[in-house]
């Protein structure tokens, strides 16, 4: 075990933690207390020779996504008012045609108003484009008066593409605070982004958790083109100083 992997099993509140290091063809399953199983989407997801927990991550072309079906972690179900939650992924963003939100993890639902939470890039909602995104719901459907729900912490920073970041956000119950390579990216109104209420819960057919992509439109959508060297799940908001050290002791583009 890399001391990398170590610094991120040893912070407290861990759900899964994924390194991505499996071949194409194989579920990648979470270290940590739970086993949990990424399932293959759209075909098989090929294994780039680069990474950050190792020499190997995840290569996810346009349309293709990971998936665990709702009732297989139940860990992963964070809802409530007492919800607590922190995502945090290490990528490399790649490109492709499409120009719109690129989902890269949570419990999002937006075909069956069955929204929790979510780390996007790109969302492309209040003047943004291509910062990091940590979207939250606690009704689970639009954000009232609006179409689509609006409710997200929103960084200022354009994330690089074909480099590697370490992006992040936490939802404390009163803030959700979205985080890159480390550090807060604050920007006024959305980052933090105050949002009391906790945490929609969508009952036994709620969402499932996804990697890189949402169900929209009753069918998959905003898919995440790039590699992932590494996804991280917790049942806690953590500390800017503990986001701060995480990104110390796994990246070095800071």
């Amino acid at each position: 075990m890399s001391m990398a992997q170590a610094e991120v099993l040893a912070t407290g509140g861990l759900i899964g933690f994924w390194s991505f290091g499996e071949p194409a063809g194989e579920e990648r399953t979470s270290a940590g207390p739970h086993a949990y199983r990424l399932r293959e989407m759209n075909g098989p997801i090929a294994r780039a020779d680069e990474g950050v927990f190792g020499p190997h991550a995840a290569r996810l072309e346009f349309g293709q996504w990971f998936r665990i079906p709702r009732a297989e972690c139940p860990a992963l179900d964070v809802h409530g008012a007492e919800g607590r939650v922190t995502v945090a992924a290490w990528l490399k963003w790649g490109r492709s045609d499409y120009n719109g939100c690129e989902a890269v993890a949570g419990m999002w639902d937006e075909s069956r108003l069955k929204r929790q939470y979510c780390l996007f890039l790109n969302l492309r909602i209040w003047d943004s484009a291509e910062q990091v995104c940590g979207h939250v719901s606690s009704i689970g459907g639009p954000t009232p008066g609006y179409r689509y729900c609006m409710d997200s912490a929103i960084g200022r920073t354009p994330v690089t593409r074909d480099e590697w970041h370490f992006v992040a956000f936490t939802y404390d119950g009163v803030y959700a605070k979205a985080y890159l390579d480390g550090r807060l990216d604050e920007r006024e109104r959305f980052n933090p982004y105050r949002y009391e209420g906790g945490l929609y819960d969508g009952g036994p057919d709620g969402a499932d958790f996804t990697v890189g992509a949402v169900s929209r439109s009753g069918e998959p959508g905003n898919f995440f083109t790039g590699l992932l060297g590494g996804l991280a799940v917790f049942d806690r908001a953590l500390g800017a100083d503990e986001i701060e050290r995480l990104a110390a002791r796994t990246v070095t583009n800071r």
